[in-house]
């Protein structure tokens, strides 16, 4: 693995432990501080992945025209900034227009990342290169509930002052990402367009299976905290269940490349997963129960990432990679965003367990469109 490869799973490590030290606790702070329901949980959470939905699509473009570097040390500055602003917020509108800030982050965050990656890989080792940085920003995120749990149990710090050292730590990857820049000298000057869109379109049953799973996964991430903590769990309990949901990611990574030769399968097997875990959420009652549906999940979201990636890219041409990349990341705004949106307003409405019904019976519908479309789940081969 090259010096700027190593650098940029660096980078994600380390914006991965700030993401798993903050993300479980603070839909948990705005329920019990600020006194937010599940309406206004769900509001935070669009809030948070509604920028996902546009802004990835100008820094594809811009990573075609400047150093990917600077565009990440960038994401880092801000993501750095919204992260340490929590720790002053009073009322749910200055939550959602501080997660505003993170989602915009997010986007000069992840797509540079990938792009940076694929210009580094050749066809052979691009799914395994993705699946390593993948990787390591998920052994971030499963450490990152470990650091919390030490901070809020043993130190006896506030949430607040939990945010403000996430923030410290993550104000690091500007450092990483810097040096990211200097090796990055390798740019594609191309006119600014939006032609990427189109290029998505020729991926609908990608598209439905991202946006089943990011949906899904933004109601994971952004209600799911406090529906476990309604259900009985403490903060600690659910640090630890998000630990677990870690590890699953990191194996599920961990045998991508083995997955990788059969691609459609994989995808179905994980849209099956999603949905089972979605479905003993339904029903758990314990640690052990909710962590199974978490282990089964953690195993479906990361599997989706590299995988579709893959075949998106390997019927792409390598001179427009940036910019379909951050279409590619647009699909998956689109999908967290819908999640949130829905999920926040059918638990307010019609109790705490529906959403995890209505997706998991989703899911069953995603599956049997996969197992319809597997010729098209396959990656093909092209001349760049």
């Amino acid at each position: 693995m090259n010096r700027v490869l190593i650098l940029v799973n660096i980078t994600g490590l380390i914006i991965g432990i700030s993401y798993g030290l903050h993300g479980p606790i603070l839909p948990i702070f705005a329920k019990n501080i600020i006194g937010a329901n599940y309406s206004e949980l769900g509001l935070i959470g669009l809030s948070n992945f509604i920028p996902y939905m546009f802004i990835p699509l100008f820094v594809g473009i811009l990573l075609d025209r400047f150093n990917s570097g600077y565009i990440l040390a960038l994401g880092a500055a801000i993501n750095s900034a919204s992260i340490y602003l929590l720790s002053i917020a009073q009322s749910v509108p200055e939550i959602m227009g501080f997660r505003i800030m993170t989602g915009v982050a997010h986007a000069f965050f992840w797509p540079p990342c990938q792009s940076i990656i694929a210009n580094e890989s050749t066809e052979k080792n691009r799914v395994k290169n993705i699946s390593w940085f993948t990787m390591f920003f998920v052994i971030g995120f499963m450490v990152g509930p470990l650091l919390g749990t030490v901070f809020l149990e043993g130190l006896d710090i506030t949430y607040r002052i939990l945010f403000q050292i996430t923030a410290f730590i993550l104000a690091a990857a500007i450092i990483t990402a810097l040096l990211v820049s200097r090796k990055r000298v390798r740019i594609h000057y191309d006119r600014f367009s939006f032609s990427s869109i189109k290029e998505m379109k020729r991926f609908p049953e990608v598209i439905i299976l991202l946006i089943f799973c990011t949906s899904s996964f933004g109601i994971i991430l952004t209600i799911y905290p406090a529906f476990l903590n309604d259900s009985g769990m403490t903060a600690t309990d659910i640090l630890l269940l998000y630990f677990v949901f870690g590890i699953s990611r990191v194996v599920s990574l961990a045998l991508v490349g083995k997955f990788a030769r059969k691609i459609s399968q994989t995808l179905i097997a994980a849209t099956i997963a999603v949905s089972m875990g979605l479905a003993i959420s339904v029903v758990a009652d314990s640690i052990i129960t909710f962590a199974i549906a978490l282990v089964l999940m953690g195993f479906g979201f990361s599997i989706f990432f590299p995988l579709t990636l893959e075949i998106i890219l390997s019927k792409t041409r390598k001179t427009i990679s940036g910019k379909i990349i951050g279409a590619y990341e647009t699909v998956f705004g689109i999908g967290w965003a819908l999640g949130p949106t829905i999920g926040g307003p059918i638990t307010q409405s019609f109790g705490d367990e529906t959403p995890y019904l209505v997706f998991c019976v989703i899911g069953i519908g995603v599956t049997l469109l996969a197992i319809k479309s597997r010729k098209k789940l396959e990656p093909q081969r092209i001349q760049n």
